[in-house]
């Protein structure tokens, strides 16, 4: 097997001494303690009953369940749905040098253009904010990866020395936490991956360093309290990351892209996706309500995605079409 690492990723001169094990869990039922992660054997089925209310904690092909029975079926349709829409879109693979390739490379060829934007953000991710917070930190950190999908970044965040816990509604091989496992033999330790929603994490307080929300944010149906949320788990001084979610200048552009997007999934798919009611977008007032709700200030990054990208507005106003989505990266630290 070739493991692909891009010619410009540094691996940061930490050693790899997770911590992971010794996180603890919070029930997502009654949010009483329910043991920790290293209860759970990786790639075992193993069960962990919440000592407040019973509920049980499961761990199945190495992901902890922890999405109760009630959001399960809130989220069951868009689950369905989100599935169909990524596997028409040639999301996922059988080879393992599909995932170990990613974010640089798409080796199906079918998504270049989008894993492009990826690799743009993990690379200014790389070169300037991480490198910041390893500064600060001199060790590992615990990393939430909130959004993991199928693990990439948590597998780069791992390459680097940290230690990362993917989160994720989705649990398939393919586009989901499953798919993980094709990162395991580039590995000492496969990062610990939790079924869980953005609004209820499944951990105690102040247990992490970072979080980054992975082309995840705008899934939130609640922005403030999946932010607060987030916060929770952050120790004192944490940081907040949000990347790859899209942002416009006005509401109405957001609210346009919506309509035109649900019109097209309607007609591709037989359905709008919008089974659950996401944000979808993010803008610079809503950014602002953000920081006044919870005493941030965001320093707000602008990586280069390329010419064709950035001529994408003035495109856009002289053909008279809406304003098109742009890309930062949002940081904060968060006090408490």
């Amino acid at each position: 097997m070739t493991l692909h690492i891009h010619p410009e990723a540094v691996v940061a001169p930490h050693g790899n001494t997770s911590t992971a094990s010794q996180l603890r869990l919070r029930c997502p039922e009654c949010q009483t303690g329910a043991g920790t992660l290293g209860d759970f054997e990786a790639g075992s089925t193993f069960v962990v009953a919440c000592r407040g209310c019973g509920y049980l904690l499961s761990c199945s092909g190495g992901v902890v369940r922890a999405l109760t029975v009630e959001r399960a079926a809130h989220f069951d349709q868009f689950m369905v749905e989100y599935q169909v829409v990524r596997a028409a879109e040639g999301r996922g693979s059988d080879s393992s040098e599909y995932y170990l390739a990613l974010p640089y490379r798409d080796l199906s060829g079918i998504n270049q253009s989008q894993w492009n934007i990826r690799a743009r953000t993990f690379r200014y991710l790389e070169r300037v904010i991480l490198p910041s917070l390893e500064n600060r930190h001199k060790s590992a950190m615990n990393i939430l990866d909130l959004g993991a999908g199928n693990g990439w970044l948590s597998y780069r965040l791992a390459l680097r020395g940290h230690s990362p816990v993917a989160v994720d509604l989705l649990i398939n091989n393919r586009d989901g936490l499953g798919a993980a496992t094709h990162f395991g033999n580039s590995l000492a330790n496969l990062f610990p991956r939790v079924q869980a929603e953005l609004d209820n994490l499944p951990f105690e307080d102040s247990q992490f360093d970072a979080a980054i929300f992975n082309a995840s944010f705008h899934y939130s149906e609640n922005f403030q309290k999946t932010l607060a949320e987030a916060i929770r788990c952050l120790r004192p001084g944490g940081c907040i990351i949000l990347a790859d979610t899209p942002w416009y200048s006005r509401k109405e552009s957001g609210e346009r892209m919506l309509t035109e997007r649900r019109s097209a999934f309607k007609e591709r798919f037989g359905f709008p996706s919008d089974a659950i009611e996401s944000l979808e977008f993010v803008t610079t007032e809503r950014l602002h309500m953000l920081e006044r709700q919870f005493g941030l200030q965001w320093a707000v990054h602008s990586p280069f995605y390329g010419m064709r990208w950035a001529l994408r507005p003035l495109v856009a106003r002289l053909h008279n079409r809406r304003e098109p989505s742009r890309f930062r990266i949002y940081v904060a630290e968060a006090g408490k």
